[in-house]
């Protein structure tokens, strides 16, 4: 098993989590995440290292469901030589932790239908909340990680401004 250490994001990981997140997703990705930064909007920022190494990033920022405020995830990635060892999965499982620790009620995510599930993501439909983009509801998906602050809590997820002007 790899010894891979995931910490928060330090201003010397800009460089290497724009090279992880431009390799391993696309240019659009790691201009939406030096946007979110740039703006102050990043939630809570972590990477992973490998020897001393940045070879994945998570991003959360922020999102509300009608009054209540949680989390967005994304954009998220491992470079590519290191995917599929359990990075990502990490990544998510310490930043998933650390929101709900701090009093985070739900994170929504737009990903891959049969890798989130592992993490306690389920269709956000299920529960009432809806995405702003026309999406299939098994990508859009959202982790209750507050049920009491989510009972009852319904409607469409606000992202940040910042998704929609990164194209």
């Amino acid at each position: 098993m790899l010894e891979v250490e995931i910490r928060e994001e330090r201003p010397d990981d800009i460089a290497a989590i724009r090279d992880v997140s431009t390799r391993a997703c696309r240019q659009q990705e790691a201009d939406l995440i030096d946007l979110l930064r740039a703006n102050g909007a990043a939630l809570l920022s972590l990477v992973a290292t490998l020897n001393g190494q940045v070879v994945g990033h998570i991003l959360y920022s922020p999102a509300s469901v009608g009054t209540v405020r949680g989390a967005a995830l994304g954009p998220m990635g491992v470079a590519p030589e290191h995917q599929r060892q359990g990075i990502g999965g990490k990544l998510v499982t310490t930043g998933n932790r650390m929101l709900a620790d701090q009093g985070c009620p739900f994170v929504v995510v737009l990903g891959h239908a049969a890798y989130y599930p592992k993490f306690g993501f389920r269709p956000a439909t299920a529960v009432g909340i809806t995405s702003r983009w026309k999406v299939p509801d098994d990508v859009f998906m959202v982790a209750i990680l507050d049920e009491d602050e989510m009972r009852g809590v319904s409607g469409q997820a606000q992202y940040r401004d910042e998704f929609s002007s990164v194209s």
